[in-house]
């Protein structure tokens, strides 16, 4: 899954808008719209705070392998 649809997604689920996510992120709303637009990609501290975020609001994202081991272990 792209970072930009991570953030949408993220987004969407917890009923926020671009400015509030960008709050919450400590980011600029333009920063938030790149974002999701594919316009920018995030810098690393920037995604390491996307992660904690989304870990304290109980968000877990798995790449394909991970998805697939846990789909076999089901």
């Amino acid at each position: 899954m792209k970072f930009s649809e991570k953030v949408h997604l993220v987004r969407t689920k917890l009923g926020y808008s671009q400015e509030r996510s960008a709050q919450e992120l400590h980011v600029s709303f333009a920063t938030v719209n790149r974002w999701e637009n594919e316009k920018s990609l995030p810098r690393e501290m920037a995604v390491i705070l996307f992660t904690q975020f989304c870990e304290e609001n109980n968000i877990v994202f798995y790449d394909q392998e991970e998805e697939k081991d846990y789909a076999a272990n089901k």
